[in-house]
């Protein structure tokens, strides 16, 4: 008799869980909800509360990752062909800038170089430098628009400042502006806690030959942009 309401409880748990991730994902993708931990308590409380009360653990709730697969079905469902061919087309943006910005060791990183966009999505870039003012100048040089922002950042129990520069592009763009010695050490991801995956230009770009082989061609022939409006071309 225990056997069984223990496997009952289990099975109960596994359920909930579920409905915390379904809840989560769609929190992001339609309601905006930037935040993993943010999106899994929101979706806990919904859930209690139509369920008549009650409370939850942090520790039950399900990890970053269970709502970043969750959350790349959704939008795969949402959009179809048109996200893989915003994916090319976002990729095909990173690898412009990185290509502009290669004295300062751009990485790829998060949504674009997974491949988990969803309509909110950004293209977010590391760059190193000791200096901002070089990388200043080669956004002038360049002509891009920009904006830059400076961010609060705690790192090894200490509150450090950074700044982060907006892309005025066909994309919302972000680069985090790191220091050179930077390059060598790599944060953990907040989606699975393991190291950030940076990818370099190159990379980026055998990665596209290798996903979007068909739009690559067709690119390289043309410099026609599948998934890109005629407004946004580089």
């Amino acid at each position: 008799m225990r056997k069984f309401q223990v496997k009952k409880k289990a099975k109960k748990s596994h359920q909930i869980r579920q409905q915390i991730i379904k809840t989560a994902a769609k929190l992001m993708y339609e309601e905006g909800v930037s935040q993993y931990f943010d999106a899994k308590r929101i979706a806990a409380r919904r859930l209690f509360k139509q369920g008549g009360g009650g409370s939850f653990r942090v520790i039950d709730l399900p990890s970053n990752g269970e709502i970043a697969n969750a959350l790349a079905e959704l939008a795969q469902l949402k959009e179809g062909d048109a996200r893989t061919a915003r994916l090319f087309a976002m990729r095909i943006v990173a690898l412009d800038i990185m290509e502009n910005l290669s004295n300062f060791n751009p990485r790829l990183i998060g949504s674009v170089s997974t491949g988990r966009i969803r309509v909110s999505s950004d293209i977010d870039i590391h760059v190193f430098t000791d200096c901002f003012e070089f990388l200043e100048e080669e956004l002038r040089r360049i002509g891009w628009h920009y904006e830059t922002k400076q961010v609060l950042v705690q790192k090894n129990g200490r509150v450090e400042e950074y700044t982060h520069v907006f892309i005025d592009s066909a994309f919302p763009v972000e680069l985090s502006v790191y220091p050179s010695n930077d390059l060598r050490v790599r944060g953990r991801s907040s989606t699975d806690g393991k190291p950030i995956i940076r990818m370099k230009a190159q990379v980026l770009q055998a990665l596209i030959s290798n996903e979007h082989n068909e739009a690559w061609v067709n690119y390289l022939q043309t410099g026609e942009i599948a998934g890109i409006s005629d407004h946004c071309a580089l």
